[in-house]
């Protein structure tokens, strides 16, 4: 993979720099906002994955990933952060991070992350049915195809989808009316266990109702007291 590290602190890059050459990956790093955002801009198609630590100098890290979503909206994004607040988890959130990771962490255990990130951003666990259209989920107003990564909402197509957010709205999307906890959630868009981190899933359905309502209906429901449901039977134009 080829990765941006941004981060104010060289110790925690040099730490992670032989993690990073153990899996053979191409790693720059940047250590204030202004030069990851340039850095960003020289090379933006090329990137596969970014870490980005909120407290940066020059240009702090929520302004930073506002920018890059700017740029590119599916290039995945780990933030990086000393802070434990749900409110700047959900601002994160909102601002296009797909991952959070709290500092002090594991070497490992980010890797990890970047790695589980990277497999589903890649949409390597989207394959087609045979459709001739190419589209392996297909509903009564309903369609998307994994190898492109669009989805379409009474033919319209549903703009700027994220990776997570394409993963979450499939993931809903194959078992219509299905009600999903969002422990469930976690554990099949995310790929590991949250432990109990639900504001992950609220911040991204938010964010991908919001995409949606500029295709057309919303397919996406509120369960209360439970999770979430993908119901399309009212949606037809």
């Amino acid at each position: 993979m080829k990765v941006l590290m941004v981060e104010d602190n060289k110790s925690v890059s040099e730490m992670m720099a032989m993690f990073f050459q153990k899996e053979g990956w191409d790693v720059t790093y940047a250590y204030d906002g202004e030069e990851a955002v340039d850095k960003f801009k020289k090379e933006a198609d090329d990137w596969d994955i970014i870490t980005l630590d909120l407290n940066l100098p020059k240009k702090d890290g929520m302004q930073v990933a506002k920018e890059i979503r700017e740029i590119s909206e599916i290039v995945p994004i780990i933030m990086l952060t000393a802070r434990d607040s749900d409110s700047e988890q959900v601002l994160g959130f909102e601002m296009g991070a797909d991952d959070y990771v709290t500092k002090p962490f594991s070497p490992i255990t980010l890797i990890a992350r970047m790695k589980a990130v990277r497999r589903r951003s890649s949409g390597s666990n989207g394959v087609s049915d045979g459709n001739e259209d190419g589209f392996d989920v297909v509903t009564e107003n309903f369609k998307m195809n994994s190898g492109t990564r669009e989805a379409y909402l009474n033919d319209k197509l549903i703009p700027d989808l994220t990776p997570k957010e394409f993963d979450l709205l499939k993931a809903m999307a194959k078992k219509p009316r299905q009600v999903f906890t969002r422990e469930k959630l976690l554990q099949e868009v995310w790929d590991y266990e949250y432990y109990g981190d639900e504001r992950t899933v609220d911040a991204h359905v938010k964010k991908l109702r919001s995409k949606i309502e500029k295709a057309g209906p919303q397919v996406i429901q509120t369960v209360w007291g439970v999770g979430y449901k993908f119901d399309d039977s009212e949606a037809a134009k």
